[in-house]
């Protein structure tokens, strides 16, 4: 990786998407600044954990490239506060190449994942795909035939207002959670494989044995307090994919 200098990354330019890069490499930070900024990104960057999870959830970001590695508090506990109350697009990166790294970012509600020999137009690529699904999440959905609100059993989906309700309960969904149930849910009774959910919610082609879909599975599982054994909501059928069901069907 090359030496730039100045090591410090710049606070952010006044136009461009606002990014938020927490890592305590700052020759690296140089580098996604000079990369990204002139792709139309305004780069700030913070070298702490603390100072980390306190910029992201005070600030408001197109998109957080995090590390896992970080003095003070690591990147996993900076998610955490940052999906208390915020669905902002997070890009974690990993310099061991731990796979347990990544599922533990996925499980905690990551939305990508970069092992830090990343190419920058790798990290361009990813970082686009992450703010496009959460831009699309966000937006009025353009399919005239659409339903609006999806109701299974005790589940209601807002989709347009990107809510879900299980009884009288808030759902705390990320984007790739939220668009993963929406999927399935209009897919009620029909079988969606892996590959197709890749394709549909990651927008991008993934490896068939690439594990991250299951990962996502498993976490909206437990916000929808669904037991893989006897499952009320979400089936997994072996070689197959995932069924949603109604609980209150007979």
């Amino acid at each position: 990786m090359p030496t730039l200098n100045p090591p410090d990354a710049p606070e952010a330019e006044s136009s461009g998407q606002p990014i938020l890069v927490i890592d305590d490499d700052r020759k690296l930070c140089r580098l996604i600044h000079d990369y990204l900024q002139p792709m139309g990104y305004a780069v700030t960057a913070v070298h702490t954990g603390p100072e980390g999870a306190t910029r992201a959830v005070e600030g408001s970001w197109h998109a957080i490239i995090l590390d896992v590695m970080l003095p003070g508090l690591d990147g996993f506990e900076v998610l955490k506060q940052i999906r208390k109350s915020s669905n902002v697009p997070v890009l974690m990166l990993t310099g061991r190449g731990d796979e347990a790294d990544r599922i533990v970012g996925l499980e905690i509600g990551a939305d990508d994942y970069l092992p830090k020999t990343f190419s920058p137009r790798e990290l361009l690529a990813r970082l686009r795909a992450v703010t496009r699904r959460a831009v699309v999440a966000s937006s009025p959905r353009s399919e005239s035939n659409a339903a609006p609100e999806i109701v299974v059993g005790p589940l209601r989906i807002n989709v347009d207002a990107r809510v879900a309700v299980l009884g009288d309960q808030p759902l705390n969904l990320t984007p790739v959670e939220f668009d993963l149930l929406v999927s399935l849910t209009r897919a009620k009774g029909r079988v969606k494989s892996r590959e197709g959910l890749i394709e549909e919610i990651r927008d991008r082609n993934y490896d068939v044995f690439d594990r991250s879909i299951d990962v996502h599975i498993s976490a909206l599982r437990k916000k929808l307090g669904d037991d893989p054994k006897t499952p009320r909501f979400i089936r997994t059928l072996r070689a197959a994919g995932y069924l949603f069901i109604n609980p209150d069907a007979a």
